[in-house]
């Protein structure tokens, strides 16, 4: 019986943290993910979108953009999901990311994911341990793309497979964002998601495992869009 019972527990073990995978991606997780919109609120008020092709093209740029900057953040993070790992490459994150309007961006979700995979994976105390050796000390600010690769790490994903992850919930939001300002309706949206994948994928291939210092930026008009957001009269999202 006790062999028996040893035998079954890695397959439990396995389908339990499957499911916690799947939470991660869920957007139903309260992230503040969708409070964000990535630069676009602010394209569409410098009149630099205005149509579906212009929207394609941001999605692109926003994908190339985050797989240069942010997968080497996500990809060191999950081959390494630990605390010292968290704090030097959100400290080197926090140094690069010259945009104001994106690094609070980055703080605020990177915060909330800590904070809500900390409570609800509690078969992983290590989260609530890292979340709250940081928490108020200033020396962490919690940027998402590393919060992300450290949870990831934590629930079993592979680095290749947090990687695409990230990229993946990325187009999702930013063409979520486009969907809630009316530039294009949901059932378009889930044509255009499905459309651009195979880009996303490109994406991931072109920039997957690569370490922190060789984080970059492709799409620099990227920045100083969202830089802009501050500036406009009526806003819908937080950046």
């Amino acid at each position: 019986m006790e062999i028996g019972h040893v035998s079954k527990k890695p397959a439990h073990a396995a389908s339990s943290l499957q499911w916690s995978q799947w939470q991660l991606l869920d957007s139903i997780l309260p992230t503040g993910g969708f409070a964000h919109s990535f630069g676009l609120e602010a394209a569409i008020g410098t009149h630099m979108i205005g149509g579906s092709e212009d929207l394609r093209t941001f999605v692109v740029h926003v994908l190339e953009n985050s797989g240069s900057l942010l997968l080497p953040f996500v990809y060191s993070a999950s081959k390494s999901p630990d605390a010292n790992t968290l704090h030097n490459l959100d400290r080197m994150l926090d140094a690069m990311l010259t945009n104001e309007v994106g690094r609070k961006a980055s703080v605020a979700q990177g915060s909330a994911l800590i904070r809500v995979a900390s409570a609800a994976f509690l078969e992983i105390p290590s989260l609530k341990m890292i979340r709250e050796r940081f928490l108020g000390s200033g020396t962490v600010c919690f940027h998402h793309a590393p919060v992300f690769g450290l949870i990831c790490g934590l629930i079993g994903l592979d680095s290749e497979t947090s990687q695409r992850a990230y990229v993946f919930i990325t187009m999702r939001d930013v063409i979520s964002a486009a969907t809630r300002l009316n530039l294009i309706g949901p059932l378009g949206a889930a044509v255009l998601q499905h459309q651009i994948s195979d880009v996303a994928e490109a994406v991931v291939e072109k920039w997957k495992n690569r370490a922190a210092d060789e984080a970059c930026q492709t799409v620099p008009l990227l920045d100083t869009i969202q830089g802009c957001h501050a500036y406009l009269f009526s806003r819908l999202f937080c950046s």
